[in-house]
């Protein structure tokens, strides 16, 4: 499908909306910043892949090819107290780093499973690329833009804003704001040369266990030069679309883009797209004030903060309500209202599917306003991915199914043809754009298993027991079900006929 439609995308970095053009015709290379595996995935990082799905999603439809990268950084993320946040989820957990590593790389794929987030093309990890950081290194070195002290490695920010590099355009910072503001290792600050100036390579000390061999220490990559190193190496030097939080503008962004015109002359990407911040009751979300929630908190209940449970598909729908450049305010009220709304769709949903009425066969006066719709959606998500406006036309789309199924809507004014194209856009939509799904089949699946299970064990009894009248009895009822059962070696199985 080739894509005939103009994109509009809100690209930080100019400020404004811009036409997107591709680099090369047909083909896009989008990088999102993926993330530090020292803790449970937290809601920040669902919104923003949630969002970044739906784009994946509705690019794919449009009849690109996507290659969408989005690393795991499993070394040299730094708190800002200079501690290696790898190192100190091993410490406070007593495990290696590559345990924990492991541990929360498995817990964010499974986080991303259950709000229904289709894997992205690429998922490297810092510590697979370590060459390719030094090699980076080398050629920021080469070209004038960093120095070495002691065995660390340093960008030089001044050297780089006087060679009219504008550092600090993406977040909007001047250089006086950013010297009290790095977040490289607070002991190592007497070696720069200017506070501003950020660590591509680090020395670590004796104890420091993930170190590997460089030519300028036994050390580890700087942060900000995993994603600069992965990007370059999986999209090229310079890409289509990077993404993120709205909080990795500065310092993470900003210095990506330092450390790709330090090593190869220009900026990484032609668009930067970031997500908005969470808040919890019109506050911004803090561990250390307990204004906070967590995933598991909102499927579960268990949070003073709201009164009841949420379903993965409800918080995502939530969650697709908000414009991904706006910030989402977290509300038991807001949350309820998320439920209703899914449940609104998904019982038109249903109902699309279930009822089958005697439509005209001719043109009809509604067929137009089945278009408009369509179109408008479209229209909505081309102009920087506008779900929210995307779900409301959705709803009148569900309005109109429910007129038709109860025939508020004569047979008269529509036609099948366009009965069928509502019906097939709407699940299309919701399904294959949104991400959405009808948890209530995956419940009676989920069901389904579990009363298999039972009955194999069952069985299993009855054959133990020699009773090989009632063990065909079972098989054979369960035959005229469509369910056949298949007995191994290592068990039995079931299968749907």
């Amino acid at each position: 499908m080739e894509n005939k439609r103009k994109i509009l995308v809100f690209n930080s970095l100019a400020g404004e909306k811009q036409e997107f053009k591709p680099i090369q015709e047909g083909r896009i290379g989008m990088y999102v910043c993926g993330p530090t595996v020292y803790s449970n995935a937290h809601l920040g990082n669902c919104r923003t892949y949630v969002s970044f799905d739906v784009i994946f999603r509705f690019l794919k439809h449009l009849g690109y090819s996507v290659r969408y990268v989005r690393n795991i950084t499993d070394v040299g993320h730094l708190l800002d107290d200079g501690e290696d946040r790898m190192l100190k989820g091993a410490r406070l957990e007593q495990l290696e780093p590559m345990e924990i590593a492991q541990k929360y790389a498995n817990g964010f794929h499974e986080m991303m499973r259950i709000f229904n987030i289709q894997n992205p093309s690429i998922e490297p990890l810092a510590t697979g690329h370590i060459i390719e950081q030094i090699e980076m290194v080398k050629e920021i070195l080469e070209r004038g833009f960093a120095y070495e002290k002691n065995g660390s490695v340093y960008f030089n920010t001044i050297r780089y804003i006087q060679s009219g590099n504008p550092y600090g355009e993406l977040s909007g910072r001047v250089v006086e704001d950013l010297m009290a503001e790095s977040r490289d290792n607070l002991k190592n600050q007497d070696e720069k040369n200017h506070p501003s100036d950020f660590a591509i390579w680090m020395k670590a000390s004796d104890e420091h266990i993930m170190k590997w061999p460089s030519p300028w220490s036994v050390g580890f990559p700087g942060w900000h030069l995993e994603c600069s190193a992965m990007s370059k190496k999986y999209l090229g030097e310079q890409f289509d679309i990077h993404g993120g939080g709205n909080d990795l503008k500065f310092p993470h962004h900003e210095n990506e883009i330092a450390q790709s015109v330090g090593s190869c002359g220009h900026s990484p990407a032609n668009y930067w797209l970031h997500t908005n911040m969470l808040l919890l009751n019109g506050r911004k979300m803090s561990k250390s004030e307990g204004n906070t929630i967590s995933p598991e908190q909102l499927f579960t209940g268990e949070s003073k903060f709201i009164s009841k449970a949420y379903s993965p598909m409800s918080v995502r729908f939530f969650m697709l309500q908000a414009h991904y450049r706006s910030t989402l305010d977290i509300t038991d009220e807001g949350l309820q209202a998320g439920e209703k709304g899914f449940k609104r769709l998904m019982d038109a949903l249903a109902t699309s599917k279930n009822v089958q009425p005697e439509l005209s066969s001719n043109s009809a006066p509604k067929d137009e306003l089945v278009s408009e719709i369509i179109e408008q959606i479209y229209s909505d998500l081309c102009d920087d991915f506008n779900a929210p406006k995307a779900i409301a036309n959705l709803f009148e789309m569900a309005g109109l199914i429910n007129s038709i199924a109860n025939k508020q809507i004569a047979s008269t004014e529509i036609s099948q043809y366009a009965w069928e194209k509502l019906k097939d856009h709407f699940s299309f939509f919701i399904i294959d754009i949104l991400g959405l799904k009808d948890e209530s089949s995956e419940a009676n699946e989920n069901t389904t298993n579990g009363l298999m299970q039972l009955i194999i064990e069952l069985r299993k009894d009855v054959r133990e027991r020699k009773d090989w009248a009632g063990s065909d009895k079972i098989r054979d009822g369960l035959k005229e079900l469509g369910i056949q059962l298949k007995d191994g070696k290592e068990g039995t199985d079931w299968s749907r006929i």
